[in-house]
């Protein structure tokens, strides 16, 4: 059974997401990482290639938008 952070096949533990939504409103997982710091890191990178798409941190389990 897992724990409440994400497990890879190496084992580690990549609890924090990257999440894109696109113009029609479809949600994507960009992907998983082990601090929130490197996951927003991403997202604003992503973001900052401008575009209709949002992209936003969340904890797994957690979905910070409706």
């Amino acid at each position: 059974m897992r724990g409440r952070g994400a497990m890879t096949d190496s084992g580690a533990v990549l609890p924090w997401l990257v999440i894109r939504q696109d113009d029609n409103g479809h949600r994507y997982r960009v992907g998983r990482y082990a601090t929130q710091d490197e996951a927003q890191k991403t997202a604003e990178g992503l973001d900052r290639h401008g575009g209709k798409q949002l992209y936003w941190v969340e904890r797994a389990g957690q979905s910070a938008h409706p």
